[in-house]
Parts: structure tokens; C-alpha cells; sequence
């Protein structure tokens, strides 16, 4: 048995070997959202003395999360309409109608989203029960 080392690999089994490319903490955590700037955005606002090393990529997941299941809502609200772009208003069909996010997302405004198609139950004509006709107001027959 002989402990040789190669020339890639450092001695003392620290730093950077030669040759290879970094790697990001979002390539790591197989994330598409960045976390060295989410990590910067935290240290920056101040929100703490000291900010962990696992902090921005757990918010980098969530917001990743979050982020792609707006998408999707809104993508499948965009299909219904017949349309092959996500528009503000396919964003906010889609916020406004899933309860969860409608709950999380109550006092954002967004905008150009228009508002959901809605007409209050007095406001529609009244039913009539079959076999009865309709009789006129007496204020009408003189």
C-alpha cells in the first residue's frame, strides 16, 4: 500500500484543486433561484446580526416554490382562455382562485389583472316556478 498523491488534488486536502470550475449554491442545492443574492438581500436589509449559511437557500426553495406554482396557475388559466401568454390577468385568475393563495396574497393589487367575473345573487333575475305565468304589476294595466 503507498499513499500517493496526484498533482490535482491538494496535499492537505484544503482549497481549490487545479482544473476545476466553480461551483454555485444554486448549481449545489439544484436550484434555479440565486441564493448568493438572496444571501446578499438578507446580510444587506439587516433583518439580523448574522445570517447562516442554509437560511438563503432555504428562502431561495421557497420563493423558488412559490414562484413555479404561480406559473403554473396562471399558465393553466392562460390555456383555458385560449391563449399562449401568461398575461397579469391569467396571474391574478389564477391568485384570486386558488384559496391559499388568495389568503397569502389578500392585499396585493395586481396590476392590469382586472377583477374576477362575479354578479351578487340579487342582482339576477328571479326564477320562475314552471306551470305559473308571470303576472303583470297592477301599477301597468290602466
Amino acid at each position: 500500500m503507498s499513499s500517493t498523491t496526484t498533482a490535482t488534488k491538494s496535499v492537505s486536502g484544503r482549497g481549490k484543486t487545479r482544473g476545476t470550475k466553480s461551483v454555485s449554491r444554486s448549481q449545489k442545492a439544484g436550484l434555479q433561484f440565486p441564493v448568493g443574492r438572496v444571501a446578499r438581500f438578507l446580510k444587506a436589509g439587516r433583518y439580523a446580526q448574522r445570517v447562516g449559511s442554509g437560511s438563503p437557500v432555504y428562502l431561495s426553495a421557497v420563493l423558488e416554490y412559490l414562484a413555479a406554482e404561480v406559473l403554473e396557475l396562471a399558465g393553466n388559466a392562460a390555456r383555458d382562455n385560449k391563449k399562449s401568454r401568461i398575461k397579469p390577468r391569467h396571474v391574478q385568475l389564477a391568485v384570486r382562485n386558488d384559496e391559499e393563495f388568495s389568503k397569502l396574497l389578500g392585499n396585493v393589487t395586481i396590476a392590469n389583472g382586472g377583477v374576477l367575473p362575479n354578479i351578487h345573487q340579487n342582482l339576477l333575475p328571479k326564477k320562475v316556478a314552471p306551470g305559473k305565468a308571470e303576472v303583470g304589476s297592477v301599477s301597468q294595466e290602466f
